[in-house]
């Protein structure tokens, strides 16, 4: 099963657990902010009460995210990130000692009302000529710092910014639909080992496979209690937070995303992860209206 926010015909938010082919609004929860204020046995008890399931056709899924939550990443917890960024870069050694350091690099990548999702478009800077996605599993932690679930991030990123100048990093990882989730999250205990699980990621274009590649979690060199941990030391998240935990696919320095890029990322017993690539401010106008209007 997958938690998921999803919106009512009257076009209101509503918490659910979609099964299949049928989601069933979760009883007494208004939103994921207030399902992952509650301790984590609570939470799985909160989410055993359902409603009458509907069939999934027609229904709009939205971010698994919402209020005060925060979408945070960490860099460079993959051999192969490591290499990518000490080759883009011309501050190399950064990347080689964060790697082993005991302090792992966080940093935030979007509060909730920024985040796109599965089938909405995934952002691109105009003044950015070099451009990759980057699969990650995503650690759903609630108020508490207890791991509750998992879900799938694109964190969109800049390599010709980032590359120039690692203090450039804000600039190369928040930008208009530069963070893409998932629409569910899957439950933590229904993953049996997450330090196990394949990501691949195929980019299309104009329908031809361009990159494909493929990593597992077990690569990972940090653990993902300890990153939430670390995350929460100095921090409250009261309505939860989503911890990406870094990529182990970086495509060749000769690749750049283009306009209309179609990006498919695949987790293992997690979920999948469609978007189109659209450049520049415009196409995600919608993200500050609709938030505004409370539809998202």
């Amino acid at each position: 099963m997958h938690l998921v926010r999803y919106q009512s015909p009257d076009g209101r938010p509503l918490v659910g657990v979609r099964t299949d082919d049928t989601v069933a609004p979760v009883e007494g929860v208004g939103s994921f902010a207030e399902l992952l204020r509650l301790p984590l046995d609570e939470l799985k008890t909160a989410v055993a009460k359902l409603g009458e399931p509907v069939p999934i056709d027609g229904l709009k899924f939205l971010p698994p995210l919402d209020g005060r939550g925060e979408v945070w990443c960490a860099g460079v917890t993959y051999e192969r990130s490591r290499g990518a960024r000490m080759e883009e870069s011309t501050e190399q050694s950064v990347y080689d000692k964060v790697y082993t350091a005991d302090r792992p690099e966080l940093f935030q990548k979007a509060p909730a009302w920024r985040v796109v999702v599965d089938g909405e478009p995934v952002g691109i800077r105009v003044d950015s000529g070099h451009d990759v996605p980057e699969p990650e599993l995503a650690v759903v932690a609630n108020s508490h710092g207890e791991i509750a679930g998992f879900t799938v991030c694109n964190d969109m990123s800049s390599r010709s910014i980032e590359g120039v100048n690692p203090l450039y990093v804000p600039q190369a990882k928040l930008f208009a639909g530069g963070c893409s989730l998932a629409a569910g999250i899957r439950p933590a205990w229904e993953v049996a080992n997450p330090k196990d699980l394949s990501i691949d990621l195929v980019i299309e274009r104009a329908g031809d496979e361009v990159f494909a590649g493929t990593t597992s979690t077990a690569k990972l060199v940090r653990e993902l209690q300890d990153l939430i941990d670390v995350l929460f030391g100095p921090n409250d998240f009261p309505d939860g937070v989503i911890l990406a935990t870094g990529t182990g696919i970086v495509p060749e320095l000769d690749f750049a995303l283009a306009d209309g890029d179609v990006i498919t990322i695949t987790i293992a017993e997690v979920g999948t992860l469609t978007n189109t690539v659209a450049v520049g401010r415009e196409p995600f106008a919608f993200l500050a209206t609709e938030n505004l209007e409370e539809k998202r």
